[in-house]
């Protein structure tokens, strides 16, 4: 049988889901993205599971959403269109989660993994990890634009602008972007005991606590933001030398 594209596991009351598919940086396709669908369903199904750790197998957490969507060298705008509200729908389901999530990052986090990392509640990166936006530099959007909420519009120009894609784990913590610096042989040992030690408090404060928070940005506009940022990089990708995000 064929290795499953996001292995899930239990540890105790946490879910720890891998991204599987390390010949290819775990780099997200579509076929990636329906297994994450599959694997959070499941997750927050579960009541028994607290908690929702994201993390890559092999050499990277991710090199990003794979630059192949399956939507040809000429793609109709309705495909990038779809294709786009896919990625973007999969990185906001980490944020939407009624449950936390923590993404454990490792190798290289770039392009839309990032976004997708920014989307969990914490992010533990271990020492060696990379991270960055290269999109500019393809031609290509941003999917979900979150870095100016999180980090501030000044950190979220450096990165977005520049093309960055060699960001040290410790540049990203100052930003705010990184909840904690470990060794890399200690990544998922941290991310799970802090998995576990939110596991441990009341479900429901948890929950609600993490709904306001997320609440106080929506109240300040960051839904319909966001959702905006998407629509112009629906139009970089039909009008501009890129493809996708």
């Amino acid at each position: 049988m064929a290795e499953p594209l996001v292995r899930s596991e239990r540890r105790g009351a946490v879910a720890l889901l891998t991204l599987n598919r390390p010949d290819k940086l775990n780099a997200i396709n579509v076929a990636v993205i329906a297994a994450l669908d599959a694997a959070l369903d499941a997750a927050e199904a579960d009541e028994s599971v607290r908690v929702i750790v994201v993390a890559g197998a092999g050499r990277a957490f991710s090199a990003g959403f794979d630059l192949d969507m399956g939507i040809g060298d000429t793609p109709d705008p309705a495909d990038v269109r779809r294709a786009l509200e896919n990625d973007f729908r999969i990185i906001l389901r980490f944020w939407d989660s009624p449950k936390p999530t923590v993404a454990a990052v490792h190798g290289y986090c770039l392009g839309s993994s990032l976004e997708l990392a920014l989307a969990c509640d914490l992010t533990i990166a271990a020492e060696d990890c990379l991270f960055g936006e290269p999109e500019v530099k393809f031609g290509s959007g941003i999917v979900a634009l979150l870095l100016p909420w999180l980090a501030g519009p000044k950190a979220a120009k450096q990165l977005l602008l520049t093309g960055d894609d060699r960001m040290s784990a410790s540049d990203m913590q100052a930003m705010g972007l990184v909840t904690r610096v470990v060794p890399a042989a200690a990544l998922l040992d941290e991310a799970l005991a802090l998995a576990q030690r939110i596991a441990a408090n009341d479900a429901q404060a948890v929950r609600l606590t993490k709904q306001a928070i997320n609440r106080s940005l929506d109240i300040g506009g960051m839904r319909q933001a966001l959702l905006a940022a998407l629509e112009i990089d629906v139009e970089i990708e039909t009008h501009g030398s890129g493809r996708t995000a």
